[in-house]
């Protein structure tokens, strides 16, 4: 143990610092998955519940047009603010763990051989391959955020390509449930957004579609009984 580790032995350390990654490449507003296409599903998900709900309010498609206006807007700058969050916080690690190997090498040696140990490598070998990977700095420092704090670089999106993923999905839900609007049709465009919105997602994630249909489709239904409820409550 050493004071690097505060205290800690190694095994309980790399557990720290795989919580620690963890908690830097998780999303602030949940646990929708980053990316292009989980922006996309999330923003036409929540702008066809929107436009819905406030369709019950408000019988007037310029209104609806304008609401939608400012939802896009919301919708895109909020992705792109939590992608530069989520950037922030990763190159933030990046930093906290290059400054570690410059100034901390034997203690990163000894989590890099702790780390190995339990892949299953032993005696000579083992040593081979820390001397290998002591030998360059920047492949160290890949294989300790990727095998010390779990972290997967090659996944993480660009801010924009997510805030477009938001625009794309508000698009399409907009003109969707506009259009739908005109024949009294903004449940029926509704469901169909949510439907494509979580089996796409679904995919992506490589999750089972069904179980996420059928959970957006009954919150949804929920969302829609309640404002319904207290209108002719209200009305009456």
């Amino acid at each position: 143990m050493t004071d690097h580790f505060q205290g800690k032995a190694v095994p309980a350390h790399l557990k720290e610092a795989r919580a620690k990654g963890f908690i830097a490449s998780s999303e602030i507003h949940g646990t929708e998955l980053s990316g292009f296409r989980a922006a996309a599903c999330d923003a036409a998900k929540d702008t066809a519940i929107a436009l819905l709900l406030l369709s019950l309010l408000i019988d007037d498609w310029g209104v609806l047009a304008l609401f939608a206006c400012g939802l896009f807007v919301w919708k895109v700058g909020r992705s792109a603010l939590l992608g530069w969050a989520r950037l922030e916080r990763l190159h933030r690690l990046i930093e906290e763990e290059r400054y570690e190997i410059e100034h901390h090498r034997h203690q990163e040696r000894g989590e890099l051989t702790e780390l190995y140990r339990l892949k299953g490598f032993e005696g000579k070998l083992l040593e081979e391959v820390i001397d290998v990977l002591m030998a360059d700095d920047d492949r160290l420092l890949k294989v300790m955020l990727e095998e010390e704090l779990g972290l997967s670089l090659h996944t993480h999106e660009h801010p924009l390509k997510q805030a477009c993923g938001s625009a794309l999905g508000v698009l399409a839900s907009s003109l969707l449930i506009l259009l739908a609007w005109h024949f009294y049709l903004e449940p029926f465009s509704a469901v169909l957004v949510l439907i494509a919105a979580s089996i796409w997602g679904a995919r992506g994630a490589r999750n089972r579609a069904t179980p996420v249909v059928i959970w957006n489709l009954s919150v949804a239904a929920l969302s829609y009984g309640v404002v319904y409820f207290l209108i002719t409550q209200l009305i009456s």
